[in-house]
């Protein structure tokens, strides 16, 4: 179904045929750059230096981003900016927290020109893709899945502090990135969704990081069968592929979506450039498909649902391997315990939801497999949760809502949780069919730490339909008998006018920020000296390390707004040491303050010019989410620097910049047999940093002596060399003011 192609291609006669060289200079003629120049504000050089035409964040992110930009001087939003209550939409845990954040985020949206889109009215990339999405614009979004790219759109999810600079006038800079043409081919078989695309597409691509970095563009004759939503549940899915993001011709399918929702200026045709060049090529025979279905603890663990009924022992017993060596004997994970005596596999639960499940089409034809039909009155439930008002009124309009409800669905609103591990978590050992958008370690709400573990797996809406309609037994939606002819969806924009405040483009300054108890700004950070001595607080050696892991999602997301008290949580499910091991290098050691002295005598350190932190190695961190907080919960506990061998996104090494954590790589060939407790000292950084050095010369200090090891810090820019050396983007923005003052 899926080929991979690493040489590049032009595009001739409308086809891809195979280059013989390199093309940097045609690469120009894609659709992504012809969009990336179009926001660039550089003078070329191989960086690039982006202007975004608006912003979104939901209310784990916007609380912070906004505070760090009012820190560092801003008085008013330069550029439509979404504020999305989609995440914390839940009030029952941390009392009053929730709500006192959505109050905020009203407020600030007042007072500097904002958009402010109430709890439950719309998933933050469903309001993006039906308020903000337009043909060559492109948008910033503080989460990771922010794509809109078959909405003509270039989305890129970053952490809060790219957004801040955004806030303040300046720009997300990267270095020219390479462009992969997805090639679409066939049509799709009935009972396939997209979902059974987007899985098989992030396995073919995400293990080997064949697309990494790079930007995707979609084309082909495959395309203009795929209806609108069919596009999107694709294109979201991208963010698992680790690409930068997606970009996809357009057709008079994307112009009658723009219609449809009263925007009618915001299509233009996107279409591919005779003679554009493209790095790498994905080709995808969409008559191929099959029913997919991708394992914990990764959307990568792609196998179809065939395969997987045919040998479920085995693919099951490997998943268990894999999972609970990651759990670190915290807890055992056991999927075999949902086999039952005829073979079969056996869920507990299906959800459909969010920016991928929760769409009009998915929806729809799920209700069309259960008409008639009923859940159960079993272990087996399901939820649905419509990705917008608009989305839950045409479900209401068509009698969807009522198929669903007949059947023993339960129908939510529009809400993130599922996808992040505060909604619907199942019990123990709970096996869940989803059709969201991660199914990593703990984003089902389950608690390795307090003995919890459950397990979720990726699937389509027509299959997880399927499964449900047949008792909670596994089954591919292309195994049964069923007829779906979808309506046209009807979209209501007046719920939107009612009830989303839009004040873009007219800010009240006099306006106050209501700040609630858990508002809290950023405590102070430090600048970094001439020597950074840094002790390993915690030593992770899974293969990947994920910002989930870095940081909990679920309720511990509820002190979002308040820097310390959330630092509290930093990788408490895969290092429960870490937070304290932090706090004794940054209180002084507590009991043992000669032991500093001890390192600094081994060191031959004198003078108090040195900068004591701590510091993480993990092999490659960083996958998944793109909040901010995974850097800066370990920046507020002391930390400045981390070591890996490579960093599995951009944001996350970006998230790092950010908060002053100098973002070290090693080489694989280089052993690291080092522990927590052992000392890493880089003399002379501060200058190293700021001239531009790449490689430094590092001391280890552990319980055997003195070893050297050589550390590497690649592609900084100037401003963000100085961001480091100043300690953080609050304090580059501040020594800015200071200086213009």
């Amino acid at each position: 179904m899926i080929k991979l192609y690493s040489d590049g291609a032009y595009i001739k006669g409308g086809q891809p045929v195979a280059a013989d060289k390199k093309d940097i200079a045609a690469r120009e003629k894609t659709i992504a750059y012809s969009i990336l120049r179009a926001h660039d504000k550089g003078s070329g050089g191989g960086m690039m230096h982006i202007a975004f035409d608006a912003m979104v964040s939901h209310d784990i992110t916007y609380v912070g981003i906004i505070q760090t930009a009012r820190a560092s001087g801003m008085t008013e939003f330069p550029l439509p900016y979404a504020l999305t209550n989609c995440h914390n939409s839940l009030c029952a845990v941390g009392g009053t927290i929730n709500q006192d954040d959505h109050a905020f985020g009203l407020s600030a949206a007042k007072k500097y020109g904002g958009i402010y889109v109430p709890a439950n009215q719309a998933v933050i990339h469903q309001y993006a893709r039906e308020a903000l999405a337009g043909c060559g614009r492109m948008i910033l979004g503080s989460d990771s899945h922010t794509r809109y790219g078959c909405y003509g759109t270039l989305g890129v999810g970053e952490g809060g502090g790219e957004l801040a600079k955004q806030l303040l006038k300046n720009t997300w800079d990267i270095e020219d990135p390479e462009v992969v043409l997805v090639w679409l081919e066939g049509e799709v078989p009935h009972g396939i969704g997209p979902h059974d695309i987007a899985i098989a597409l992030v396995g073919a691509t995400f293990p080997d990081g064949f697309v990494k970095n790079r930007v995707l563009e979609f084309a082909g004759p495959g395309v203009k069968g795929l209806s609108m939503d069919f596009r999107i549940g694709i294109d979201v899915m991208t963010t698992e592929t680790s690409c930068l993001t997606s970009i996809w011709e357009t057709d008079e399918t994307v112009e009658k979506f723009f219609n449809t929702v009263g925007r009618p200026e915001a299509y233009k045709k996107l279409e591919l450039t005779e003679g554009a060049y493209y790095d790498r090529v994905v080709k995808i025979d969409l008559s191929q498909a099959e029913a997919m279905i991708a394992l914990p603890f990764h959307p990568s663990r792609a196998f179809t649902v065939h395969e997987l009924q045919a040998d479920p022992e085995r693919i099951f017993k490997e998943t268990e391997e894999i999972c609970n060596a990651s759990l670190g004997g915290q807890v055992k994970m056991d999927l075999c315990r949902t086999i039952n005596d005829k073979g079969q596999i056996v869920c507990d639960q299906g959800v459909i939801v969010g920016c991928s499940g929760g769409m009009y089409e998915n929806i729809a034809e799920a209700a069309e497999i259960l008409k008639g039909k009923s859940i159960g009155d079993g272990y087996f439930d399901m939820s649905v949760y419509p990705s917008s008002t608009p989305v839950e009124r045409a479900m209401i309009h068509d009698g969807i809502a009522e198929t669903l409800l007949d059947a023993g669905v339960v129908i939510k609103p529009a809400f993130c949780g599922p996808c992040f591990g505060a909604g619907d978590t199942p019990a123990n050992n709970g096996f869940s069919i989803r059709h969201a958008t991660r199914n990593f370690a703990n984003r089902e709400g389950s608690k390795p730490a307090n003995g919890q573990i459950a397990a979720v797996a990726l699937m389509d809406a027509r299959s997880i339909a399927a499964t449900a309609a047949n008792g909670g037994i596994l089954t591919a939606a292309t195994d049964i008998d069923y007829d779906f002819t979808p309506k046209e969806f009807v979209y209501e924009g007046s719920i939107y006018e009612k009830r989303c405040y839009n004040g873009w483009g007219h800010p009240h300054p006099e306006e106050e920020l209501r700040l609630g108890p858990n508002i809290t700004d950023w405590p102070k950070m430090p600048e970094m000296k001439d020597g950074v001595l840094v002790r390993l607080t915690a030593v992770i050696r899974d293969e990947v390390t994920t910002t989930d892991e870095l940081i909990p999602s679920g309720e511990t997301s509820s002190y979002r707004s308040n820097p310390v008290a959330l630092s509290e949580f930093a990788l408490s499910r895969k290092a429960p040491d870490y937070v304290g091991n932090c706090k004794a290098v940054r209180d002084g050691l507590g009991d043992v303050p000669e032991e500093l002295e001890r390192v600094k005598g081994l060191l031959k350190i004198s003078g108090d010019n040195l900068t004591v932190g701590s510091c993480v190695f993990s092999k490659k961190p960083g996958d998944g989410s793109a909040r901010e907080q995974a850097a800066s919960c370990q920046k507020v506990l002391g930390g400045f620097a981390n070591i890996c061998y490579e960093y599995a996104t951009k944001r996350y090494r970006s998230n790092c910049i950010n908060w002053g954590i100098i973002p070290f790589t090693i080489d694989r060939s280089e052993a690291f047999p080092y522990k927590v407790g052992d000392w890493v000292y880089i003399p002379d950084i501060k200058n190293g940093i700021l001239e531009g050095r790449e490689t430094f010369a590092a001391k280890v200090v552990d319980g055997e002596g003195v070893h050297d090891i050589t550390l590497s810090c690649a592609g900084l820019n100037e401003e963000e060399r100085e961001i480091l050396t100043r300690g953080c983007l609050i304090n580059y923005y501040a020594a800015s003011l200071e200086k213009n003052r």
